[in-house]
């Protein structure tokens, strides 16, 4: 098999998996079985396609695709404890970072007409926090840890807002604000 097709087939894997977990009962074993070989595919496809060299817009596309659709599921089948466990406070708190996700996707539409996200390392963390969600809810400290998870995802909003402020095209692969005036501080 060429090296080129396994990145693909590991993201259309996990957009399988993913359709596998809208039929799994939430917290058995076999929803965390699944639930991880997702998250774990989500970052070796990248990975493996870096690595060799097998970087494809069709990859890219497909990874969105496997993405939207796993925090989708996700999201349909989690909503119902969220709403009954999380307090108002930390629905106050999601409401301000999707409304600073929404500014952000506006400033880049405006400034350089496209849709764009920032893959920097905050967005990345915060992705792996919002990953291990399935993993506390059923714990007391599930609380607290939103309450971090949002304090992660509030300082990732800001600095892809003031990243995508300061780029002066978007094509800068910045993956973190520390990144921005490299050449000011060069000079």
């Amino acid at each position: 098999m060429n090296m080129k097709y396994i990145p693909n087939i590991i993201t259309t894997f996990r957009i399988a998996g993913t359709i596998a977990l809208v039929f799994c009962e939430n917290y058995s074993e076999m929803f965390y079985i699944v639930f991880t070989l997702c998250g774990f595919s989500d970052v070796v496809d990248g990975c493996i396609a870096r690595m060799t060299h097998t970087v494809s817009s069709l990859g890219a596309k497909l990874d969105s695709i496997a993405d939207l659709l796993f925090y989708s599921v996700m999201g349909f089948k989690l909503l119902p404890d969220l709403i009954r466990i999380l307090p108002l406070s930390i629905w106050c708190m999601v409401t301000g970072i999707l409304i600073g996700r929404v500014i952000c996707y506006v400033v880049t539409a405006i400034r350089f007409r496209c849709f764009a996200s920032m893959h920097t390392y905050m967005n990345k963390l915060t992705g792996f926090a919002v990953f291990t969600i399935p993993y506390t809810i059923i714990t007391d400290l599930f609380v607290p840890h939103s309450l971090v998870i949002g304090g992660i995802a509030i300082l990732s909003t800001l600095e892809e807002l003031v990243m995508t402020l300061m780029m002066k095209d978007k094509y800068e692969p910045k993956k973190t604000i520390f990144q921005m005036n490299q050449k000011k501080l060069a000079a």
